[in-house]
């Protein structure tokens, strides 16, 4: 898949045109460097854009893009942005989000009629460093009646080593506004949709694999702590596996991982997954839950980047994202 330049955005038009970059270091910036644009903030590593926070296209926030650390670009760019060879289908399916299917009954997931909308409300911390950066927001879920069901607080830790991209998510949902039931349902969580030559129906080598080793298919519906998603961009083989902390809400998670490259942890698809106990779960009036991930972007195959290790050090982290 030949990785973009560029895509040009016009804030008045109904057109995206967002400048991607093309990878190559920049004369200056060290570190990582959060840089505010409106509503999207780029994040750039060592003076190379590694992904963008973006707010302001779309029923939710999303990443995109995300390149890895040889400069890979990981996810599809479908609907953003329409690239030869890819797939063009679930346009939901914006390269790196969070949200579910049925929230006190809203479909937050889909953008078909009647959606919701997860909108920012506030964006208390933009800060970079010599070795991380973070973004910490929050967001009002909006039913289509325009009336908010319940919020949420995120914080997004980005940093780096020789080898990988990593991007720490600590999300609690509250309910604000009243009980919220998060129905039985596939659709969702915390959700990213891999490169179209990294899936494993492209027949082009890609891979799925857990913590269990279950592979490709079978892997999907299973409860456990990581799942790696492998496979070709430009011929060379990468990964983006994501993590799951043990202190998270339902740990390890279910997960809705597809062969088609739709990758997702979803805590509440009980019966979607085929188990005989329902996923549903109300949340009471002013309670909260916590949601923590782990996002590694790595070159090579699982056992390469060595995936089960970088599981049990993020495990042993008692407070994965901090202030």
């Amino acid at each position: 898949m030949p990785r973009p330049s560029f895509i040009a955005r016009s804030v008045a038009a109904t057109s995206l045109m967002i400048l991607l970059g093309t990878g190559s270091r920049a004369e200056a910036g060290t570190g990582v460097e959060m840089v505010p644009n409106g509503k999207r903030v780029q994040v750039l590593i060592d003076g190379k854009l590694v992904t963008e926070y973006i707010s302001d296209d779309g029923p939710k926030p999303y990443f995109f893009p995300l390149f890895g650390p040889s400069g890979a670009a990981m996810t599809r760019s479908y609907p953003m942005m329409k690239v030869e060879g890819e797939k063009y289908d679930h346009p939901h399916h914006r390269s790196l989000w969070f949200t579910h299917g049925s929230v006190n009954k809203v479909d937050f997931w889909s953008e078909a009629p009647g959606h919701g909308t997860i909108v920012e409300t506030s964006r208390p911390t933009i800060a970079g460093g010599p070795t991380s950066g973070v973004i910490k927001t929050t967001d009002d879920w909006i039913g289509p009646d325009s009336k908010k069901v319940c919020e949420d607080a995120r914080t997004v830790r980005i940093s780096s080593t020789k080898k990988e991209i990593i991007l720490d998510f600590d999300i609690t949902l509250k309910a604000s506004e009243g009980p919220v039931t998060f129905g039985d349902t596939k659709e969702g969580m915390f959700g990213l949709r891999v490169a179209t030559s990294m899936d494993v129906t492209s027949k082009k080598g890609g891979k799925i694999v857990n913590a269990e080793g279950v592979e490709d298919k079978a892997a999907w519906g299973k409860a456990s702590s990581w799942v790696d998603y492998t496979g070709p961009v430009d011929g060379k083989t990468v990964g983006v596996a994501i993590l799951n902390h043990p202190t998270s809400f339902r740990a390890p998670t279910t997960w809705h991982v597809r062969d088609y490259g739709l990758f997702a942890a979803n805590p509440f698809g009980y019966g979607d997954f085929g188990q005989k106990t329902s996923g549903e779960y109300v949340l009471p009036k002013g309670e909260s839950i916590r949601f923590l991930y782990r996002v590694i972007l790595h070159d090579g195959d699982t056992a390469s980047a060595g995936i089960p290790a970088q599981f049990e050090a993020y495990a042993r982290s008692p407070k994965p994202v901090t202030d």
